[in-house]
């Protein structure tokens, strides 16, 4: 006997998709909207065509942009993951430390962005700055806010100090997941750290770090808040990423069209290493079930 179906359920959802719709089509296609048009103010557009693209394509500062924020995603990821693994390794297991050391790692991850910024611009200021003011007692010559390596370290050591966590909390996940028996063959065939780390840990953790690898790759690409609040982009244009490069075409030159083109740029990049992220993880899952 055939059965009827019932499609009321999608009602349940309608209130979902409206507030999607509002809440991120909406503003997408507006975006898209001005990035093929011109503006003189008064609300009133002309038609430009792919030339805002053209120009952001072969605009040299969106390439020093796009350099600088490679630069420091690589150099974050380089830092995070094994710093990540490192903590995770010598976590304890189980008990009560077990319990204390997952609280103190999760506290860096619920401090909002423009928190952790003004700490550590107040942190590293050197007249008032326990950092800043130890440094210059100690006789170097820091100051983020005039030397561009200084500004680098400073904006590299926050997000390291932010975000590390994520990095020690997902891999610890991962190695909670490995059986007991995998360390009970390995001491049976007399392993080594090393070896065991190699052959047992490290491979049951791919998956995990991959996810961690994809997030602290979003994160750090489209960092903003954290380097606008301590440098401010400066000194110079020195850690002027492309998130704040962004907010300067957009909202400090009003620049429209150029700064919806940059930002649907932007926006691909980004899918698409996620859409090489996720594939490379479902390939990963297939083989294991294999």
């Amino acid at each position: 006997m055939d059965k009827t179906l019932n499609n009321k359920a999608w009602f349940l959802v309608l209130p979902v998709l409206v507030l999607v719709a509002f809440s991120a089509v909406v503003p997408l296609m507006t975006v898209v909207n001005y990035s093929v048009q011109d503006t003189f103010g008064n609300n009133v557009f002309f038609w430009a065509g792919l030339e805002w693209f053209q120009e952001m394509i072969t605009s040299d500062r969106l390439h020093e942009a796009l350099w600088r924020q490679m630069l420091f995603s690589v150099i974050i990821l380089v830092i995070e993951v094994p710093l990540g693994i490192f903590v995770a390794l010598n976590m304890p297991k189980r008990g009560f430390w077990s319990s204390v050391c997952l609280v103190l790692m999760a506290l860096p991850l619920l401090i909002p962005f423009n928190v952790v910024g003004t700490i550590w611009q107040i942190f590293s200021r050197v007249d008032i700055g326990l950092l800043g003011h130890t440094l210059a007692a100690l006789g170097v010559d820091y100051n983020y806010t005039s030397d561009a390596i200084d500004a680098w370290a400073t904006v590299i050591v926050m997000d390291v100090w932010h975000w590390t966590s994520l990095v020690a909390l997902l891999s610890y996940a991962g190695l909670q997941s490995i059986p007991e028996a995998y360390y009970q063959a390995a001491k049976i065939d007399q392993a080594g750290r090393l070896a065991v780390f190699r052959y047992i840990e490290l491979p049951k953790m791919q998956g995990v770090l991959l996810i961690a690898i994809l997030l602290r790759f979003m994160d750090s690409f489209m960092i903003y808040t954290e380097p606008f609040v301590v440098t401010g982009g400066g000194p110079g244009n020195a850690t002027t990423f492309l998130s704040i490069d962004l907010v300067k075409m957009a909202i400090g030159q009003f620049d429209l069209g150029p700064a919806a083109a940059f930002s649907l740029m932007y926006f691909l990049v980004i899918l698409l290493v996620s859409w090489v992220f996720y594939t490379v993880m479902t390939n990963l899952d297939r083989e294991e079930v294999k």
